[in-house]
């Protein structure tokens, strides 16, 4: 998973994952997959209905329940609180009581003479009152959207489990006018169209639960464009309500970026079709707010703001896009019991997601540069802005620890730092591999490594884990992983620079337009429940040059009012803003409408910058070269 930014204080806006699930019994029903039917042409009042025929049970009282939690979330999401008129029916058409256990759960009595269950399931996308962190609500990229000209169908949001038969077979039927274009990686079994050509009802194959959850689904009026990328087909799917962005217009960039990668990885095992899932929400209240991606084995839902110029979404999209793909590495092919045999309603988390979320986002960002898609200046940058961002996290708290309770305080608040410390270690832990290996290895050939060791129907031990990387690698890795990922001790980065040859400088650098280098520069002030300019404003050269203050409350971004409730989207927004752009910013100041109305130009402020050190040895030139070039 990718969630994008953290802004202001309040949450994350861009960066998400998954794998497979536990071995169940399947003798407390008959052997026959699990019918499931969603009924996209008979909506009432924004909700889908749906049906399950789960076969002949032979046990008095069964259990089904939604997800609670999504892998690669790493929150709760508590799926069922959008279920309604839940009923049970024997075969002769009789009601069958169920109680409710909690938020996710029904039991259902007389099980024996259950034929189906039926229930109408509501979208999470127009409910949000944030982009699901905190657990308000399911973060955006793994919710729902019922909409005449659109249905996101994340079907964990839809399709539920029964304890006992999470290893089931599972046929899906998805009715729909036939005009709406459908797209999926689920394998597509048939498909029957009405007799005056009106309605589709499409059918699929799922072999187990997990598939359920791992395949998500657009139907609508999407925009869509293939292309190959080597034994790749990849299907890039938009959703544009305005029509602002198309498939096309991203086609070029997605395909550079995915022929990068797959030159990066080399030999690691793909898939022969993966799909690119992107809704662009169009900042209104029903709204999604959460903007980043949720990764799967095939596919990856992205949510971005439909708002984004063109350049800013191209980027975006390369940045989100690259770091869920790479999960095919971490941990769809390398992880521990926990993700295998993973648990939606009461899961345990692994200590590790330092490589499953940390690795993944440290190669997002490498291989731009090994790739040459980013010069090593921007390299340095990204990864300066990490160090910075953590920075501003607990720095001494043990990872490990942090991982395996990230549900819990403290630790769930400080999620977000897998995206940035996360990213740092497995940047150090490169640099310590080519330094030992005089270039010859790295942390992309430790995954191989662990990759054709365990593979992705073999889970680690997450004990033990740690001592085989050292055992693979050298005893600096371990001592590295042990002092500052199981440990507290904070990084020296320096230290790490400095075996490249790299070290920092005070300079003019580029900046965007939320941040000084890394710095925010708002302060929301939550008993006005305003959002105002703070004083680091001064150090940002395109607000300075236009007379913005500290203290000038910003009321209106591009003709849309600036609250608490909105800043993640609309600050997100700005986040992705591109020199040229036309904006109408209205602030407030000494309570006077002040109105700037002006072209973009790009911003810079004070800051470090890494650089070559002219005294630099050969041997430290020659890490930089192996570390950044190949």
């Amino acid at each position: 998973m990718k969630k994008v930014l953290a802004v202001i204080g309040l949450s994350t806006l861009l960066v998400a994952c998954g794998t497979s699930s536990k071995t169940g019994s399947n003798d407390l029903a008959t052997s026959t997959a699990i019918e499931t039917a969603l009924d996209l042409t008979k909506v009432v009042n924004d909700k889908v209905p749906v049906t399950i025929n789960p076969g002949r049970f032979t046990v008095e009282t069964v259990t089904y329940r939604l997800p609670r939690v999504v892998q690669g979330t790493y929150s709760v999401s508590d799926f069922g609180k959008y279920v309604d008129d839940f009923k049970a029916f024997d075969y002769k058409g009789n009601e069958i009581a169920t109680t409710k256990l909690d938020d996710n759960s029904w039991t259902i009595a007389n099980a024996t003479n259950l034929d189906k269950i039926t229930y109408y399931v509501n979208d999470t996308f127009d409910t949000e009152s944030s982009g699901g962190i905190g657990g308000e609500n399911p973060f955006s990229p793994a919710g729902t959207n019922i909409e005449s000209t659109n249905y996101v169908l994340n079907l964990h949001g839809f399709v539920g489990y029964f304890d006992s038969l999470k290893n089931a077979q599972y046929k899906l039927d998805v009715t729909a006018p036939a005009s709406f274009k459908r797209s999926s990686a689920i394998q597509e079994v048939g498909a029957e169209t009405s007799k005056d050509g009106s309605v589709t009802t499409t059918s699929y194959f799922a072999p187990r639960y997990f598939d359920i959850t791992d395949n998500p689904m657009f139907y609508g009026n999407l925009d869509v464009e293939e292309f190959q990328v080597g034994d790749i087909k990849v299907v890039l799917s938009v959703y544009s309500p305005n029509q602002v962005h198309t498939a096309a217009s991203l086609k070029e960039t997605m395909f550079k970026m995915m022929q990068a990668q797959k030159a990066y990885l080399g030999n690691v095992n793909a898939t022969p079709r993966y799909d690119i899932f992107l809704y662009l929400s169009e900042g209104k209240e029903d709204s999604p707010k959460g903007f980043g991606a949720l990764e799967h084995h095939t596919s990856t839902v992205v949510v971005m703001p439909e708002s984004s110029p063109a350049e800013g979404l191209a980027k975006s999209m390369t940045d989100v896009v690259a770091h869920e793909f790479f999960h095919i590495v971490t941990p769809l092919s390398v992880h521990s019991d926990d993700v295998h045999y993973f648990d939606y309603d009461q899961p345990t988390f692994s200590k590790h997601l330092w490589m499953y979320e940390g690795v993944t986002e440290y190669f997002a960002q490498h291989f731009q540069v090994y790739e040459g898609l980013m010069t090593e200046d921007e390299f340095y940058a990204t990864m300066l802005s990490k160090i910075k961002t953590a920075a501003n996290m607990n720095d001494t708290m043990s990872f490990t620890k942090m991982s395996e309770n990230v549900l819990d305080e403290p630790y769930a608040p400080q999620y977000y730092n897998v995206y940035m410390k996360g990213a740092l270690i497995g940047m150090c832990i490169d640099i310590l591999m080519r330094e030992e290996s005089n270039g010859n290895r790295s942390m992309l050939s430790l995954m191989k490594e662990l990759s054709a060791k365990y593979g992705k129907n073999k889970p680690f031990n997450d004990d033990t884990i740690i001592e085989e990387i050292t055992a693979m690698t050298y005893p600096s890795v371990g001592e590295f992983l042990t002092t500052h990922v199981e440990g507290t001790t904070p990084i020296d980065y320096n230290a790490f620079f400095a075996k490249a040859g790299l070290a920092f400088e005070e300079s003019k650098v580029k900046t965007n337009y939320i941040q000084n280098d890394g710095e925010f520069i708002f302060a929301p002030n939550r008993e006005t429940q305003t959002i105002a300019f703070s004083p680091a404003v001064a150090n940002n050269s395109f607000w300075n040059d236009n007379g913005v203050q500290a203290g000038d409350i910003v009321k209106s971004v591009d003709g849309v009012a600036l609250t608490m409730a909105s800043a993640q989207q609309i600050i997100g927004g700005m986040y992705a803003w591109q020199p040229g752009k036309e904006i109408n910013v209205v602030l407030e100041r000494d309570g006077k409408e002040v109105v700037i109305n002006t072209t973009l130009t790009q911003s810079f402020t004070t800051g470090k910058k890494l650089q070559p050190k002219a005294d630099a040895t050969a041997a430290q030139n020659a890490l930089r070269n192996a570390w950044l070039k190949g």
